[in-house]
Formats: structure tokens, C-alpha cells, sequence
């Protein structure tokens, strides 16, 4: 049911169950917020949002207040802007007085919001918070100082990624948020997602930075230095740069990263390929011979967490293979060396990943052979671009150049690994290929394609009906397996991204991303998928060498002494 209400003296047209923020949202007036997550349950809690009850003259919270016929409001009223203002005074009040520091300086929501309603003076000044910075995580810093109490972060945390590793402590002004008996995030249930920096509204959360390791080695003559970047990161980073959304900045990237001083750069997507030609022969050898079925995808480090964590049933279920990070980290620290005659341990591996818990995977044990890290350092999207500013590299003037070959070659499929369901839908084009001995007709995979939580179809290859599922966001994957342990669920595929959207929308991307700036990168990648040529990991020209010269066949024994590791359970503070 539809009726009017009144906002600001114009007559807006509201519908039964809508709060009046999201009739402001609709018609293009703006109020500002630190609590508020669209879609997520309103909490009222830090009182931005309020507006003027020309009727009551209360402020009532248009975040949680529904819109009632007749009603009449004002936005910006005197006692509105001063209601505001006086919430960011109280905020600053006990806030770190370290802007000129802070990684997110000029990318602040409390520091825009401060500019906004001209508070230029410190009027309330209240004690300043201490508390000690939390460096335990291998991706994720806490700074407890900067936190605001805005909740975002606990709510991304225990009703999207269904971890809970934080939560709020205390009552009342003795509220804190934090780990479980205040153990470091290390001993938590994180899985390093970095979905909570990216709702951070301040610098409370961010990533563990490398940028003094890798400026050492690239300072180091006695290092060869090489970096990859993941198949997100050419359409993602656009925004971090300040260009229009999808943009693919391939050439340019390639170009940026050579001036910085990185002796080689390849392209992930190549090692995305090796990655399907090794797990759609591992999906066909289960299948085959019997084995544990579903399998499920191990190229997203938080999802293995959580596995690890809260699923440790299913990891017999999970792929052996590594992710397209570790292969290529491998496939440089042993073929590309002895090319190059090099020892391993002169190379420094860094890698540019959409992702926080790409860091927390570099450092695994699994991830070493005698002691030597197959990646050394990861950079996230947002500290790339950091990292060429400190570098002067001008990225609106800059000839693009070719990535290195070999180890930079890419197919198509390899190049959707970026957005969910991408993964499957390469690894589908390859195992048909290999039990048909025919390409498909038509190699995309509508089923599988889109920004919805959870995808599945049926595939037939030679009379099997192939079950397969694509899920993003731990809550939708833990509704799957629950299926799944009730007999409920008959897939033999799966593929699991902690983040939403895939990679594209991983936790070391552009804060501030909309949906639409998400589906516009997924978009990208369809588009190159559609007008390049050669789209199946199989058909990789440099892929078909690499076997050829060096690892033999899919699944063989130098492919298994590289390309492939195993998952344990871990026991956690929950």
C-alpha cells in the first residue's frame, strides 16, 4: 500500500514497511549515518540519521522509524544539524587526534562527516581513548582507539560471514568491541576475510602492511624481485585511482608495476588456468574412482579457514589444490628460477590480491617447501595504489605495456576467476573437454553468472548430470553444507568465495564500493570473456608448455609435490 508523506515541504510517495530513510535514499535526499548497513536490521544506534517530527517535534531515527501516512519531516531543520554536529563533537571527543597518520586519512567517514557540519573547533573534550593495537592477526590490525562503536563491523561479521569472532563487551559507556577474553584476533575465529574493513566507517580496521619488507627487497641487488596480480585486480582498481568503475587497467598496471622496479611481473590469471587444469582432473578422478564428493573449491583462503574452523567435517570434501597465488609462488620458486638460474631463496615473491586473507595464506606452513615461502609479501588493491604514489607513478600517464611470458599468458577462463562463479564455470569448459574430447557449444554458463548469495545447475557431460553450486558469503555456504549433511543436497561441485560478489568484492578493495560498481566490474570480466579468443585453461598455449616441459600431466607427481596440499582442523576461541 502506498500513501504521502511530507519530507522538507514536497510530497513523497512511501510504501507500507519502509523507514523513512529508505524513502529518503529513493528520492535523492541525503542524511548521513554511521550505523546503518542496507538490508541489515536498523539499530538506531548512533543517531546520525536523525530528522524532525514536524508534528511531535521529537528527532526520531530515520533509519528505524517507518514511514506513517501524513507524516511531515525536516532534514536538516537547526536542531537537526546541531543534534549532529554535537554526535561528532562526543566522538572526537575521545578520538585519536592522528589524522595526518592514519591509513585512513582522507578516506574517512567520521573526518568527512566533521567537515560536513564545520566542526572546526574542539568544544567537548572528553579523555582519550588507550588501549593497546592488536598486530597478532597475519592480515588484520585492530586499533580499539579509533573505534567509534558504530557496530558495523560485528554485524558484517556474525550475519554475512557467520564467523562472529567479535562481538560487543561491556555495557554502557564501558562498551568495547573486541575478541573473545580479549585473546588477540590471532586465536579467534577469523577467517581474515576483511569484510570488516570494509564496513570500518574509521581506521579501527585495516590491513597488516608489507610495505617495508617489499621496499627493502626491491633495494636489495642481491633479490630478483617478481609480482603477480590476481584476475580482479586490472577491473577493480579503478576506483581506488580514481577512474571510472571497470575500467580494465591491464596494460597500464603492467607499465606502473615495471617503474616501481619489480624485475618481473605475471599475471595470476595464468596460474588461475593451471589451477583448473589440476581441480578439474582432481573433480574427475573422485568422480571416477569413487571419491569424496562434493569437492569443494580451496582457491579462497577464508573459506578454507572456516573449514578448518567450523566445517572441519567437510575437509576431506575440499580441493588438494592450492590456490592460483600459491601455484604461481611455486611455479616461480622452481621452474621460473632454474630458468633463470636462481635459487629459490633469491627470489622475493609478492603478490597484488584482492583479498586480506591472501596474507594470512602466504604465511601458512603449508604454503613452504624446506622453509621457503612460495609468496613472500601480499599487497591489497588499496595498498597497490598507496604503494605507486609513494612510487610517483602517474597512472594517467603511462603507455601500457605487455606482461612478462612466460608465466603471463591467460585464457579467458582463467580471467573469471574474479567474480563468483567464475571458477566453476572454467573448470566446467575443461572437465567436459576431457571426458567428451569435444569443446562446449557454448561456453557460458548463464546459471552460474550474476551477484546472487547462491547458484546451482545441472551439467550434462556424456550422460552424467553434473550437480554443481556457487556460493559467496559464509552464511549462504553454511546453509549448503547443512543441506548437504541432511542428505538434502545431491551436488558434486562446489564452489565457496567468503566474499561477496567473489574477489571483486574482496576485502582489500575499494572501501566505498556500491553494488553497482561490483556488478560493473563483474560485467568487465563477462566482457572480456565475450571478445577475446581463447577461453578455455586448456588451450593456454604457455599452460600446455609448462606441462610439457616441466610438471608432466595433471595430477602427476611433480604436480603434487607443488601444486597441491592438504587442511587440518583448528581449534579457536568462539
Amino acid at each position: 500500500m502506498d500513501f504521502t508523506i511530507n519530507i522538507n515541504n514536497k510530497s513523497l510517495v512511501a510504501s507500507k514497511g519502509e523507514t523513512i530513510l529508505e524513502v529518503m535514499n529513493r528520492n535523492g535526499i541525503r542524511v548521513p549515518t554511521l550505523c546503518h548497513i542496507k538490508d541489515a536490521l536498523p539499530t538506531g544506534a548512533c543517531r546520525m540519521c536523525v530528522v524532525e517530527d514536524n508534528k511531535t517535534g521529537k528527532l526520531i531515527t530515520s533509519c528505524s522509524f517507518p514511514a506513517e501516512p501524513g507524516m511531515s519531516i525536516l532534514t536538516h531543520s537547526p536542531r537537526v544539524v546541531e543534534s549532529r554536529k554535537t554526535i561528532i563533537e562526543l566522538l572526537l571527543s575521545n578520538h585519536p587526534d592522528d589524522c595526518l597518520y592514519c591509513v585512513r586519512n582522507k578516506n574517512c567517514e567520521l573526518q568527512d562527516l566533521s567537515s560536513e557540519l564545520h566542526v572546526t573547533e574542539r568544544r567537548i573534550r572528553g579523555i582519550k581513548n588507550k588501549a593497546n593495537l592488536d598486530l597478532s592477526s597475519a592480515s588484520i590490525v585492530r586499533d580499539p582507539e579509533k573505534c567509534i562503536l558504530c557496530g558495523r563491523c560485528v554485524y558484517v561479521c556474525e550475519e554475512v560471514m557467520g564467523v562472529a569472532c567479535i562481538d560487543f563487551i561491556n555495557r554502557g559507556n564501558k562498551s568495547i568491541i573486541g575478541t573473545a577474553f580479549h585473546q588477540g584476533l590471532n586465536t579467534s575465529s577469523c577467517i581474515n576475510c576483511g569484510q570488516c574493513i570494509m564496513v570500518c566507517p574509521t581506521g579501527a580496521l585495516t590491513e597488516k602492511n608489507h610495505f617495508a619488507q617489499i621496499q627493502e627487497a626491491l633495494n636489495n641487488p642481491s633479490k630478483r624481485v617478481v609480482v603477480q596480480y590476481a584476475p580482479s585486480i586490472t577491473v577493480s582498481m579503478a576506483e581506488e585511482l580514481g577512474m571510472e568503475p571497470g575500467v580494465d587497467i591491464n596494460g597500464i598496471l603492467n607499465a606502473a608495476l615495471r617503474k616501481v622496479g619489480f624485475d618481473h611481473i605475471f599475471d595470476s590469471s595464468f596460474s588461475a588456468d593451471l589451477t583448473i587444469m589440476e581441480e578439474s582432473a582432481e573433480l574427475i578422478h573422485r568422480i571416477q574412482n569413487d571419491g569424496v564428493l562434493p569437492m569443494i573449491t580451496s582457491c579462497c583462503p577464508g573459506w578454507v579457514k572456516y573449514a578448518e574452523e567450523f566445517a572441519p567435517d567437510f575437509i576431506p570434501n575440499l580441493s588438494s589444490c592450492k590456490s592460483p597465488q600459491q601455484m604461481m609462488g611455486a611455479i616461480i620458486k622452481s621452474h621460473f628460477a632454474a630458468q633463470e638460474n636462481l635459487r629459490p631463496e633469491e627470489i622475493y615473491s609478492v603478490s597484488i590480491m584482492p583479498c586480506t586473507a591472501k596474507k594470512f595464506e602466504a604465511q601458512r606452513e603449508e604454503m613452504t617447501r624446506e622453509g621457503i615461502s612460495d609468496v613472500d609479501a601480499v599487497l591489497t588493491t588499496r595498498e597497490l595504489a598507496r604503494f605507486l604514489k609513494l612510487f610517483g607513478v602517474d597512472m594517467f600517464n603511462i603507455k601500457p605495456e605487455l606482461v612478462d611470458s612466460p608465466l603471463g599468458f591467460r585464457s579467458t577462463a582463467g580471467k573469471l576467476f574474479g567474480a563468483s562463479g567464475g571458477v566453476m564455470e572454467a573448470a566446467i569448459r575443461t572437465a567436459y573437454r576431457t571426458l567428451t574430447g569435444k569443446e562446449m557449444v557454448e561456453f557460458q554458463v548463464p546459471a552460474l553468472r550474476g551477484f546472487e548469495g547462491r547458484k546451482e545447475t545441472k551439467i550434462n557431460i556424456n550422460g552424467l548430470e553434473l550437480g554443481v553450486a556457487v556460493v559467496n558469503g559464509m552464511t549462504n555456504a553454511k546453509k549448503l553444507l547443512d543441506e548437504i549433511r541432511a542428505g538434502k543436497n545431491d551436488v558434486h561441485f562446489i564452489e565457496i568465495m567468503a566474499c561477496p560478489g567473489g574477489c571483486i568484492g574482496g576485502g582489500g578493495q575499494h572501501i566505498g564500493t556500491s553494488d553497482e560498481q561490483l556488478r560493473t566490474r563483474m560485467q568487465t570480466l563477462y566482457r572480456i570473456d565475450e571478445t577475446e579468443r581463447i577461453k578455455v585453461s586448456h588451450k593456454n598455449p604457455e599452460i600446455v608448455e609448462l606441462y610439457k616441459e616441466f610438471l608432466g600431466k595433471p595430477l602427476g607427481h611433480k604436480s603434487h609435490e607443488l601444486l597441491h596440499t592438504h587442511y587440518h582442523q583448528r581449534e579457536v576461541v568462539k
